[in-house]
């Protein structure tokens, strides 16, 4: 059966750099702070009226076509991972595909949290295994500075822009996702969220009001359930495919917490120079973050490489995926 392999990948990330010294100037925070407990030290933020994730996920996209020579009528589907949509509807991957030039196909988001990005790797490689499509899209965008309580010390440090993409096509010689696993459990619901602009609690004077409309994160038992989880699906991922730490070049983490990732790694046996890192340039980027981290290493990524992707976000969502790299 074929599996589906990952031929290209591209990155965009907004001109705008929120530092950690200009942060100091918004809340009661400092760089020695923020540094020791989440690893980040800039974070990139959309600017100007009217732009959306679509707009950064449309860069990847266009960039990733032009890297890969691929003509947009070659595409046969695209997903979005984004948690924050330019509107309820249409889709983010509808207006994606209108920016780029692709017509005619099915497109559409997923919302899985920071874990949007594995989610829609997962669903698009059945496609491709089915032989149902030969070149699928998967994009992952966030602007999460829409969301984002700039008076709220413990939130605004941690989250940025950007958008990651990539393409996947068959592959008949192994390389590819060869495995992965999902999951997700309500019982997090609560921990990190967005209270209102949903149908629960439509936006009204009071919902502003209460600063309903950004993110509300209960950091301490989110902390926990992301070091057990994202730690447990990544070992469950290599003892169902007999991968020890030393078969796997990268472990390719969501860049949430710099000690979430190290705890992650240290579970799974991985030394710290093969892991995949970049929170200190752009925070947590949500969905893009796995597909920002596979291009800011593409160039020391080898065929035969053996990747394990790994991701927790609110929900709870987690999960992980074991990709051999193709090219």
């Amino acid at each position: 059966m074929s599996k589906a392999a990952i031929t290209g990948v591209h990155g965009y990330v907004p001109d705008y750099v929120l530092t950690n010294a200009e942060l100091e100037r918004m809340v009661d925070t400092n760089d020695e702070w923020i540094t020791s407990r989440t690893g980040i030290k800039e974070r990139h933020i959309l600017k100007g009226e009217g732009m959306g994730s679509s707009h950064m996920g449309a860069k990847a996209v266009a960039g990733l076509l032009e890297k890969t020579n691929t003509r947009p009528e070659d595409i046969d589907l695209l997903i979005c991972a984004t948690t924050t949509p330019d509107y309820v509807f249409p889709g983010t991957a509808n207006l994606i595909c209108d920016m780029v030039g692709i017509r005619n196909i099915g497109s559409f988001d997923i919302q899985a949290a920071c874990s949007g990005f594995l989610y829609a790797l997962t669903i698009g490689s059945q496609f491709i295994e089915t032989g149902k499509y030969r070149k699928i899209v998967i994009v992952g965008a966030d602007k999460m500075s829409a969301i984002i309580d700039y008076t709220d010390r413990a939130t605004c440090v941690l989250f940025g822009d950007g958008a990651g993409a990539v393409l996947l096509e068959p592959n008949e010689d192994g390389f590819g996702v060869i495995d992965s696993i999902i999951k997700s459990d309500g019982v997090g619901q609560n921990h990190l969220y967005q209270k209102a602009g949903g149908s629960r609690y439509p936006p009204t004077h009071e919902t502003v009001e209460k600063r309903w409309h950004y993110v509300y994160q209960d950091g301490p038992a989110v902390f926990k359930f992301a070091v057990k989880n994202m730690a447990d699906v990544s070992a469950e991922i290599m003892e169902r495919n007999h991968l020890a730490g030393s078969d796997v070049a990268w472990l390719v983490p969501h860049q949430a917490n710099k000690r979430i990732i190290d705890a992650t790694a240290h579970r799974m046996g991985i030394e710290s120079d093969k892991v995949m890192m970049n929170i200190h340039k752009y925070g947590n980027t949500t969905a893009a973050t796995i597909p920002l981290c596979l291009f800011d290493y593409e160039s020391q990524l080898k065929k035969g490489d053996n990747l394990v992707l790994a991701a927790f976000g609110g929900g709870f969502t987690w999960g992980a995926a074991y990709v051999k790299w193709a090219y």
